[in-house]
């Protein structure tokens, strides 16, 4: 009788036996994996002829990771750059015959327009997506936010003409009762919300120190 001996190699020989596509998720994430699932008005006892639940919640991931909102935005032919509002240069004004829409420059922010009576949860229930089972610590939520590509001049003067504003992909780290906005970080090439030493920013970046 002779002990079972493992293969110097076994690691390798277990990839290698891996067959077909997984659901299982191999990229690594700073955010939970509820935070990324629909919310759906379905009783968790199945009704015959309907769906599971689980079911359902994963059609619509599904159906909503197709969608981008540059893109939506784009088809009625919104231009996202010019969302933001800019500061008023009457010395570079074109030509009313010249100019392809409005001669004046958007002054309105985005928030006069802000409506949430059709959102599916309020931002306290959006930022509890953040927690995990088991764990004290608030992790960021996925979301996408329209920001100045360029950070600096972005932070000195947010109206000014050269910046130009895209959808960003950000970590949602917390969010302000009292102002109505959230605080967001954005993700780097991976898609990780990092601080500047590499560490996974929670808990809106509250230190223990505060």
């Amino acid at each position: 009788v002779t002990k079972f001996k493992v293969p110097a190699n076994f690691k390798g020989l277990m990839e290698n036996q891996m067959v077909g596509p997984s659901t299982e998720v191999l990229t690594e994430s700073d955010f939970p994996e509820k935070s990324f699932k629909p919310k759906v008005q379905m009783p968790f006892k199945r009704v015959p002829g309907q769906n599971p639940r689980k079911v359902e919640v994963e059609r619509r991931r599904r159906l909503y990771l197709t969608f981008d909102i540059a893109e939506l935005l784009a088809s009625k032919g919104i231009d996202s750059n010019q969302l933001m509002p800019r500061h008023y240069d009457p010395d570079n004004m074109p030509p009313i015959e010249e100019a392809k829409d409005s001669v004046f420059p958007i002054y309105l922010p985005l928030q006069v327009f802000d409506n949430d009576e059709f959102d599916c949860r309020t931002p306290e229930e959006w930022m509890s997506l953040g927690l995990e089972p088991g764990s004290s610590d608030r992790k960021p939520v996925p979301g996408k936010a329209l920001l100045p590509t360029d950070d600096v001049l972005g932070h000195e003067d947010p109206k000014s003409q050269e910046l130009i504003y895209k959808w960003i992909d950000v970590g949602v780290l917390d969010y302000d009762k009292e102002t109505d906005l959230y605080l967001v970080h954005k993700t780097d090439e991976k898609g990780l919300v990092r601080d500047e030493e590499g560490r996974p920013i929670i808990n809106g970046g509250r230190t223990p120190e505060g």
